[in-house]
């Protein structure tokens, strides 16, 4: 059971459940860059919620089908067709042997997934099958896909029930962000802390799965430059001495050097991998505690449609 890539697209990956418990070890955790979306796909070909699909980030994606299954796309708003058929997001439609599927390019967010029944077949490295580029871990031979790549199916001996998610559990896709966050280990650094929550930030052209650039106030930050390496974890917002705010996103280092000024909330975590250039995105304040309380909240919301949300978020 294979798919045949025909147009890879600017980057599309495999990724599957992140790599977890091994950050001290230097390993990032890897995985999708919006669980989110990849989990919804999932759930709609009735996968585990991270199993491996592809991640299609900017469109602009070819595939022929060389077996019969089932195909289910969500995240970035994009114009896809099947066998030259519209195929709208958050549906699930059967493909046949020759069927192409199209991603077109995004018009609303960074990356749509496309999820397969039964998953696809992918290197496991360090308990893990996502992609890793920097390190070529994982996924197809640890790279994005190129086109003539041949992809392997997972058997999936059941049924697949053709759903379509709730209106309701649709993300709403924007060119404007508001990402809760919170105080980090050296926001006391900044001279006026204020900037950085009143600040409407604009995504740079340095945004990529390993972290996010942010345009607009540059804010003051009182660092000699030769602050000591400290841990650091997707959502962390960096301060360089050059006051250019810096958000970390699921591929970031283990460690790094700059001011932590802020960390993005859990509950908006996923969000981050659906910026791109020239979309705004406004920080919005949060204690510790009102952090804690989103996100309980937010998990109870979509528990009533993915049951292990908690695993995804």
């Amino acid at each position: 059971m294979t798919l045949e890539v025909l147009k890879p697209g600017p980057q599309t990956t495999i990724q599957s459940a992140p790599r977890t418990g091994q950050r001290h070890l230097g390993v990032p955790c890897s995985g999708p860059a919006d669980p989110l979306s990849m989990a919804l796909a999932n759930r709609l070909v009735g996968n585990e919620l991270l199993a491996p699909a592809l991640e299609i980030t900017l469109g602009g994606m070819s595939l022929r089908f060389r077996s019969n299954t089932a195909v289910a796309l969500a995240g970035a708003h994009a114009r896809a067709t099947l066998a030259g058929e519209l195929l709208p997001l958050h549906c699930t439609k059967q493909a046949k042997v020759g069927d192409e599927l199209l991603v077109g390019r995004s018009e609303l967010g960074a990356r749509t997934y496309a999820a397969f029944a039964g998953g696809l077949l992918a290197d496991e490295i360090l308990g893990s099958s996502s992609t890793y580029l920097p390190a070529a871990l994982g996924g197809h031979h640890g790279r994005a896909l190129a086109k003539g790549d041949r992809l392997m199916l997972d058997r999936c001996e059941r049924t697949v029930e053709m759903l379509a998610t709730p209106d309701e559990f649709q993300p709403p896709m924007t060119a404007s962000w508001a990402l809760r966050a919170c105080d980090s280990a050296e926001t006391g650094l900044l001279r006026d802390r204020r900037q950085l929550f009143d600040t409407n930030f604009t995504v740079a052209g340095r945004c990529d799965r390993m972290g996010i650039m942010l345009e607009g106030a540059q804010l003051a930050v009182e660092s000699d430059g030769r602050m000591a390496s400290a841990p650091v974890f997707p959502g962390t917002v960096q301060c360089p001495e050059d006051g250019r705010v810096f958000m970390l996103s699921v591929d970031a280092q283990t460690t790094g050097g700059y001011a932590r000024v802020a960390q993005i909330a859990r509950a908006d975590r996923h969000l981050l991998g659906q910026l791109r250039p020239g979309d705004h995105v406004r920080l919005l304040p949060r204690d510790r505690e009102s952090a804690v309380a989103d996100l309980r909240a937010k998990l109870d919301y979509w528990r009533d449609w993915l049951d292990d949300v908690e695993h995804v978020i």
